[in-house]
């Protein structure tokens, strides 16, 4: 729910946000390197990174290290807003937090770790799934109907 609100206040969507998590992690990166992270298509995160700079919250930059290569960075303007929408619940966290021993707070980060991991094994089985032509069972409809008469018609 916060991240949907969060969202709107910003004027992006989710994949979107998506990207400027990743950027706001692990700093500057090429457009290849944040679809990646962000598993989207090099034609999306065009798409994104542009309207991300239009709003003020990426911008492109020549690699120092390869002046031929373009990377993208956050700006100063979307540490600024994340900063302020964000505060309060990083305030009114820190308590919480602080009630816990370090290795309490190890162990929660490892079951949030492996919890993640297992959630994303589980998408990608599901991406599988969905490459494959799965369908519902039961009576088709909408997509499902499209799916098996597709396969029918190729049998």
């Amino acid at each position: 729910m916060v991240d949907d609100v969060v969202c709107e206040l910003l004027g992006i969507n989710r994949t979107d946000a998506r990207c400027l998590d990743v950027l706001e992690e692990r700093g500057r990166m090429s457009a290849g390197e944040l679809a990646t992270a962000a598993r989207l298509t090099s034609g999306a995160i065009t798409a994104v990174v542009d309207r991300l700079e239009r709003l003020g919250y990426v911008r492109r930059v020549a690699d120092p290290a390869d002046r031929r290569r373009v990377l993208i960075e956050p700006t100063p303007a979307v540490y600024e807003a994340t900063r302020e929408l964000m505060q309060v619940l990083a305030d009114e966290g820190r308590p919480m937090v602080e009630r816990y021993s370090d290795d309490q707070l190890r162990l929660m980060l490892e079951f949030t770790r492996a919890g993640r991991e297992l959630q994303e094994r589980h998408a990608e089985w599901l991406r599988d799934k969905l490459r494959g032509g799965w369908t519902p069972p039961g009576p088709p409809t909408g997509l499902a109907r499209r799916r098996r008469a597709a396969r029918t018609a190729r049998a």
